[in-house]
């Protein structure tokens, strides 16, 4: 039953993610004032699908060199890592429930670099190499405050387990406490998923598409249904943080197609920022607000758990 729960969950979170790709063409063709697609049946709701068989039946330019394995094999662990996640995705119905969902969180993320990394690496090119490499630099950066944002959250809530936030917004939200860190966590999100205006791993104009360069077919479409998947998954998790006060409600996914909106609509409207920018913000911004909000609620915990102390 296990098993079959998560082919049922794996199954429609790539339904949705071919979905997503359409309403990220529609929303930028809307944008520039021209026509999305469709001709693929009906408003172009078939478009995806054609667009999976167009991508899987391209010819793979198959190469000879040391590390070919390794080449080959990362599309697949990438993709296979962007399906875990949902594994944390909280279920009611006795799914799975995980008292150290954070830490585990923590660990993909951490992994998610290495994919990166070794796919421009093992391919045998000077731009692949610079895009893993702007990748490690790039994660180094944002993944300190990133991090310090979650552990903030579960410090207060005294737990790891994402199902606290849901009781801890019941009646209102995380959103109106941590502002700031809201757009921190969004941005790093961005970050995160390669995505403009942080896409510096898959940069056209200065990279020729970075880490990616050498892969096509369907191992380019692995890595493409991987960064989607994440901002997917992303779009829950923030909702789950700053507006979870409805679980499963109508508005709760109606919140979470706004998050994933907002990740069409910045690609769409800012350009791409400055490598070293990104760096500066994260460091000599992002970090000690993060700190400084960080050390603020643990004082006010531990005064706290020392008046409640003192009490008993």
């Amino acid at each position: 039953m296990f098993f079959f729960s998560c082919l049922i969950l794996f199954l429609f979170i790539l339904i949705g993610i071919a979905f997503f790709t359409l309403l990220e063409r529609k929303i930028l063709s809307y944008v520039q004032s021209r026509s999305g697609p469709f001709k693929v049946g009906m408003l172009g709701l078939f478009q995806p699908f054609g667009d999976a068989l167009k991508l899987f039946s391209k010819e793979f330019n198959y190469f000879y060199f040391g590390n070919y394995v390794i080449f080959y094999f990362m599309p697949f662990l990438m993709f296979i890592f962007s399906l875990i996640y949902w594994l944390m995705y909280i279920i009611w119905l006795n799914f799975i429930s995980f008292e150290l969902a954070g830490l585990f969180l923590f660990s993909l993320l951490g992994f998610s670099v290495y994919f990166t990394m070794i796919s421009g690496w093992s391919s045998m090119s000077i731009y692949s190499l610079l895009g893993g490499m702007r990748s490690i630099s790039q994660s180094i950066s944002y993944e300190v405050s990133f991090y310090l944002v979650f552990i903030l959250f579960f410090f207060i809530m005294g737990g790891f387990n994402f199902i606290l936030f849901y009781y801890f917004q019941i009646y209102i939200w995380f959103l109106f406490f941590f502002f700031p860190l809201f757009f921190i966590f969004f941005s790093s999100v961005l970050a995160e998923s390669n995505r403009s205006p942080f896409d510096f791993s898959e940069g056209e104009s200065e990279l020729v598409s970075g880490f990616n360069v050498e892969y096509s077919s369907i191992w380019f479409s692995l890595f493409f249904l991987s960064e989607y998947g994440l901002m997917m998954f992303m779009s829950f998790i923030g909702c789950l943080m700053f507006f979870c006060s409805d679980l499963y409600s109508f508005i709760y996914f109606l919140k979470v197609v706004f998050l994933s909106f907002l990740f069409i609509w910045i690609r769409s409207c800012f350009p791409r920022f400055r490598y070293d920018k990104l760096m500066i913000l994260n460091w000599k911004l992002y970090l000690p607000i993060c700190l400084n909000m960080f050390f603020c609620f643990l004082i006010f915990v531990i005064y706290i758990y020392f008046i409640n102390f003192s009490k008993k």
